[in-house]
């Protein structure tokens, strides 16, 4: 079980790690296409992981609230919109095509910004993780190791173009390869910061489980809504992503429902 839980929490900063490693492989910029597609999959990804692998979740554990099951999962979803829009005005950002600085205006050059930009929305991916494994060690059912393991999967495999997609552009705006890499890689450490946090609180989280599996799941949502389908979307129409955003939900959805 020890394993499990820390291949769970792992997994995830390894996506963006590779991710942050392309940086050493690909020149310039990336691609206006290659960006709107890996934005439109992580965005795909993170929905069909929310619905299935935290939302159904919270409502199963519910079942005992009868046909008031669904009210954890609708206050918890609430609770994790109002928490990221609550980061989303105190954590100074910026984001990756936007020249607008977000949240407080304090002097951090744009680099720095699109860091915080993306490491803010990592936040409620470690959470989303830590909460699942820590109902996984309390043994609540319905929850299993395959299950968790594909949330950390699913995760990570998103996490792999959040990775170039803040690393690659650091490097084209003139930051050394190494410094680069180095941004993206930490830009995902709050994932098992996060998720290790949440592991430490077992005995907390498991009675409101419900709350926090939707919790997690409304701040991912948040993250996509605010920021991937925006950035995915601007400029000249395309189809691109959207097609990504397609496959990206189905991967998610094969993988708990095959793993799960």
């Amino acid at each position: 079980m020890t394993e499990q839980v820390l291949l769970g929490i792992l997994i995830p900063f390894i996506g963006t790690t590779l991710g942050s490693a392309c940086v050493y492989f690909m020149r310039g910029e990336m691609n206006r296409k290659v960006e709107r597609a890996l934005q439109g999959f992580a965005a795909g990804i993170m929905i069909a992981a929310s619905v299935w692998s935290l939302l159904i979740p919270a409502m199963e554990q519910s079942e005992a609230l009868g046909k008031w099951a669904f009210v954890p999962a609708v206050v918890g979803l609430m609770a994790g919109v109002l928490f990221l829009l609550l980061l989303d005005h105190v954590i100074p950002h910026q984001h990756l095509n936007s020249d607008a600085p977000e949240g407080p205006n304090v002097p951090l050059a744009k680099n720095k910004k699109m860091f915080l930009a993306v490491t803010l929305h990592n936040i409620p991916e470690g959470m989303a993780v830590g909460v699942v494994l820590a109902g996984l060690l309390a043994g609540v059912e319905g929850i299993t190791a395959s299950g968790a393991l594909a949330l950390a999967l699913g995760i990570a495999i998103q996490n792999f173009p959040e990775g170039a997609i803040i690393s690659m552009p650091l490097h084209a705006g003139g930051m050394k390869r190494h410094h680069a890499f180095w941004y993206g890689t930490l830009s995902g450490a709050v994932e098992p910061l996060g998720a290790a946090l949440t592991l430490f609180a077992t005995g907390l989280v498991v009675p409101i489980l419900p709350y926090l599996l939707s919790f997690a799941a409304g701040a991912m949502l948040y993250v996509v809504v605010e920021e991937l389908i925006p950035e995915m979307s601007e400029g000249e129409h395309s189809n691109i992503g959207p097609i990504a955003f397609a496959v990206g939900f189905a991967v998610m959805m094969a993988l708990d429902v095959a793993l799960g």
